[in-house]
């Protein structure tokens, strides 16, 4: 083991449409904007008071069609991942600087009633493994095969 982790968690709604960047070769980028709330109560007004951050997500491929699929500004998500720090320079010159969280795992948290799809067998729950989803499928399925020497470190 390295020592460190990199690993956040979040539940938070989406404070816009999931957009989809396509490449050459089939690759996409889906980004979002994700707001999560702390609230309390200020003990000198009694006032309730609440922050929102805001978080940049970024998903990719098969996991970020589907989100632009079934998300939609307003819903609760559970989004996993790592945080990425990006710098770039804007068109003025100046150094730029954000940083994301490039999910592996999500799972939605909103219930889609009657949402107008014609389709009954629409998830409105779904969980995605964009990293180890062969080994997620391999796990998961019975194999014929003879015992085959893993990697896993116990």
């Amino acid at each position: 083991m390295s020592g460190t982790l990199n690993k956040v968690m979040l539940i938070g709604h989406l404070g816009d449409e999931v957009k989809v960047h396509y490449f050459e070769g089939g690759n996409c980028i889906g980004r979002f904007p994700l707001a999560t709330n702390e609230s309390y109560t200020n003990k000198q007004t009694g006032e309730k008071v609440v922050n929102t951050d805001w978080h940049n997500i970024v998903i990719r491929n098969k996991a970020a069609e589907i989100c632009e699929k079934y998300l939609s500004k307003g819903d609760k998500v559970y989004v996993e991942g790592r945080l990425k720090n990006r710098q770039w320079q804007g068109e003025d010159g100046q150094p730029r600087y954000t940083t994301e969280v490039h999910v592996q795992d999500f799972t939605f948290l909103t219930t889609k009633s009657n949402s107008g799809n014609s389709q009954g067998n629409e998830p409105n729950t779904a969980t995605q493994n964009t990293q180890n989803s062969s080994t997620t499928q391999a796990a998961s399925s019975p194999s014929n095969e003879p015992h085959q020497e893993d990697d896993l470190p116990f």
